[in-house]
C-alpha cells in the first residue's frame, strides 16, 4: 500500500468506538475492533465497525476471532459492499501488542489500516490517528516492520450532518434529548445561521475598508467568485421564487398529513370490522 493512502472515517464509526469503550469491562485498558468500508484509488473509507472482545497480557493477546468472523459474515448478509479495511484500537499510541493483532488482520485483507482513537480525552479532544504497517530492513539481513502514519479525515454524508447538528443542540440543554425538527423549522434555523454568517462577512469587509484589518487576497477572490455565482434577479423575482417553493413545501406537508389521517382511519375501520365479524 502506498504511503500516500488516505483514511476517511464517518462519524458513526467514532460513535461506535466511543460506545464500545464506555461499555468495556472494568479490567480492560483498551478496546479493539474491525474497521469495515471500501478501498478505492488510494482512499480507504471506513463506514462501519464492530468491537472484538480481547484480553492483553504481558506476553500474549487473546482475542475472540471466531466471534469476529461470525459478526463479519452477518454484516456481509446486510451489506456485501462493506469489506474489512483494517482495525481500530482506543488509545493515542501504538502498543507492543499492535503488531500481533495487525498480523491477524493482514490475513483478512490486503494491507490493513490501523486506526487509534484517544477516548480518554487526556489531551482535551479525541485524538484520531491512522497507520499502515511498512516492512523495514536490509536485503539478506534482519527484517522487521513499523507503523507509519497516514492521512486521516472525518467525512459525513448529508443525513449524518443533520444528525450531528441535532446532537449539538443537546450540549446546552440539561435534558440530553431533542426531537427532530420539521422542514419549516429547519428552514428558519438555516436562514438564521445564514444571516449570522452574512453579518460576520459584512463586518470583515467593513473592517478592511476602514483599515482596521489587513486585506487577504485569497478571501477577496473567494468573495468575488461567490458573488458571481449568485444568479442575477430582482427582489420581485426572488420573492416569487421563494413563495412558490414554500407553497410546494406546504402542499407536500398537507398531503403527508392527509395520508397519515387516512391510514389511521383505515386502521380503526379494519379493527371495528374485525370485532363485528
Amino acid at each position: 500500500m502506498a504511503l500516500n493512502l488516505t483514511l476517511k472515517v464517518h462519524p458513526v464509526v467514532l460513535f461506535q468506538i466511543v460506545d464500545a469503550y464506555e461499555r468495556r469491562n472494568n479490567d480492560a485498558n483498551r478496546v479493539i475492533g474491525t474497521l469495515l468500508g471500501t478501498v478505492e484509488k488510494g482512499v480507504a473509507e471506513a463506514t462501519n465497525c464492530f468491537c472484538v472482545p480481547h484480553k492483553e497480557h504481558e506476553d500474549i493477546v487473546e482475542a475472540e476471532l471466531v466471534y469476529a468472523k461470525d459478526l463479519y459474515e452477518m454484516n456481509q448478509q446486510v451489506n456485501k459492499q462493506e469489506i474489512i479495511v483494517g482495525w481500530w484500537a482506543t488509545g493515542h499510541t501504538v502498543t507492543s501488542h499492535s503488531s500481533v493483532i495487525h498480523e491477524y488482520y493482514s490475513r483478512e485483507c490486503v494491507n490493513p489500516v490501523h486506526m487509534t482513537l484517544d477516548t480518554t480525552l487526556k489531551r482535551g479532544h479525541l485524538g484520531l490517528k491512522a497507520f499502515i504497517n511498512v516492512p523495514v530492513g536490509v536485503p539478506g539481513g534482519k527484517q522487521g516492520s513499523c507503523f507509519t502514519p497516514i492521512n486521516v479525515e472525518v467525512i459525513s454524508y448529508e443525513p449524518e450532518v443533520v444528525s450531528l447538528r441535532l446532537c449539538q443542540k443537546t450540549i446546552a440543554l440539561s435534558q440530553k434529548c431533542v426531537e427532530p425538527t420539521d422542514d419549516l423549522e429547519r428552514i428558519i434555523e438555516a436562514a438564521e445561521k445564514m444571516k449570522g454568517l452574512i453579518d460576520c462577512l459584512l463586518s470583515y469587509v467593513e473592517d478592511v475598508i476602514i483599515g482596521k484589518r489587513e486585506s487577504d487576497n485569497e478571501i477577496g477572490r473567494t468573495l468575488l467568485n461567490m458573488v458571481h455565482s449568485v444568479p442575477k434577479m430582482s427582489s420581485e423575482q426572488f420573492q416569487n421564487m421563494f413563495n412558490s417553493n414554500v407553497k410546494d413545501l406546504l402542499m407536500v406537508l398537507s398531503l403527508a398529513q392527509l395520508v397519515h389521517t387516512q391510514l389511521q382511519l383505515n386502521e380503526k375501520l379494519t379493527f371495528l370490522t374485525t370485532m363485528l365479524i
